[in-house]
């Protein structure tokens, strides 16, 4: 199976730790979030990854082959963005895939089955499928419900909760057809479909979900790596060399 990580973006709400590193190459726990991406997708059954690079590209190349740390049978393609392509644009550039493909943000740490949601689907027959999340997000001021200049209720801090893409995405070959030259973002691609009148569905999941694109959402995702690491990378001990 073939999988697309896309790991050319600036990271800057994720600055300073993103001046001197690209963003998959931060650590969760001893290693980079996205060696720990690698050795999942292997695990997934995943034996070939194009890598999307651009800000700081050449570091996350040298690392995984100075370090040796790529998953043994997984075969590496680098793509160099000189300028962004956005979201979905990068997929465009690669070579066309000749069935289904994963793609997914480089910055994720989750327990997601990365194979699960790929037979999801090809068995829905979807042009697209998004991963999701359910997500509450806290409001820190008093809510005003009106018209116009009259008040009509007043909500005091409220939480409110949405179903969110989780930036893992499975790809048909009809998707990516979709796809012009350039840059292209991914809720363009989403409404280009439904406009088509392709199928685009959502794979809900509840498990664990970080995106490590904030210094708080990292030192969440930090925190639940330290206290279950096996429950991320099964391979995983305490005390391992990262080179392992």
């Amino acid at each position: 199976m073939r999988a697309v990580i896309l790991a050319g973006g600036r990271g800057t709400r994720l600055a300073p730790y993103t001046t001197i590193l690209p963003k998959p190459l931060v650590p969760v726990g001893e290693r980079p979030i996205l060696e720990l991406i690698l050795r999942q997708l292997s695990r997934a059954g995943f034996n070939r990854v194009d890598l999307c690079i651009g800000h700081l590209g050449e570091l996350i190349r040298a690392y995984l082959a100075d370090s040796g740390t790529a998953p043994a049978g997984m075969e590496l393609n680098y793509h160099v963005e000189d300028a962004p392509l956005g979201t979905a644009g990068a997929i465009r550039s690669l070579e066309e895939p000749s069935g289904s493909l994963l793609v997914m943000n480089g910055d994720i740490l989750t327990t997601l089955p990365y194979g699960e949601l790929i037979s999801f689907h090809e068995e829905r027959g979807a042009a697209l499928t998004i991963a999701s999340h359910r997500t509450k997000i806290e409001v820190d001021f008093g809510v005003i419900e009106g018209d116009d200049e009259a008040v009509t209720g007043y909500v005091e801090k409220p939480t409110l909760e949405y179903e969110v893409s989780m930036g893992v995405y499975a790809y048909s070959p009809t998707a990516v057809a979709h796809i012009p030259e350039g840059r292209f973002e991914l809720p363009e691609l989403v409404l280009a479909l439904v406009s088509a009148g392709e199928l685009v569905s959502k794979f809900e999941f509840s498990g664990h979900w970080y995106d490590i694109g904030t210094a708080g959402e990292l030192l969440n995702a930090s925190t639940a790596f330290a206290e279950q690491p096996g429950t991320f990378d099964p391979g995983y001990r305490v005390g391992d060399d990262p080179a392992a």
